[in-house]
């Protein structure tokens, strides 16, 4: 029996780590009126592909993240920018990645395959399907800080 558990314990191997932070790499400020003026103006549509590529996931994930049809997706790329609420939760998804990064020491690969599964401490949805609301976006904010601490959830 105990040969059995001990044969499925995977070996941890790091990913890749980031040599800087998520914000320089993606080029975006990470606070203050430089990221309040851009959000208010619009991110960039070119961020979704930085964004993306970054958290090694599709656009069409980044862009049901922010809660985006096709449809909507193809109109922002025409006109080149979001407007400030699908800009704000670009920067929200950001943000939620750099702490789950922190949490898993900067191991890009861990961190994503993290927000990408069922998470127990969140009724068992998806770190990145909860980014919708500001209250989701907290509930996984706080939850990451709670396995910072090593509190049980």
């Amino acid at each position: 029996m105990e040969v059995r558990v001990l044969s499925s314990i995977k070996e941890y191997k790091p990913g890749p780590q980031i040599p800087q932070s998520i914000w320089m790499t993606l080029g975006l400020p990470s606070r203050g009126a430089r990221l309040h003026d851009l959000v208010h103006e619009g991110l960039p549509f070119e961020n979704l592909e930085r964004i993306a590529s970054f958290l090694q996931v599709s656009r069409r994930v980044v862009s049901k993240t922010i809660g985006m049809s096709s449809a909507m997706m193809a109109r922002r790329a025409k006109a080149g920018r979001f407007n400030a609420v699908e800009s704000d939760r670009l920067i929200a998804l950001v943000a939620v990645f750099e702490e789950a990064l922190s949490l898993f020491e900067n191991d890009v690969a861990a961190a994503t395959e993290w927000m990408s599964s069922p998470v127990r401490g969140l009724g068992s949805k998806r770190p990145i399907e909860m980014l919708g609301t500001r209250v989701e976006t907290r509930a996984v904010f706080d939850l990451i800080g709670q396995l910072e601490r090593g509190v049980l959830v």
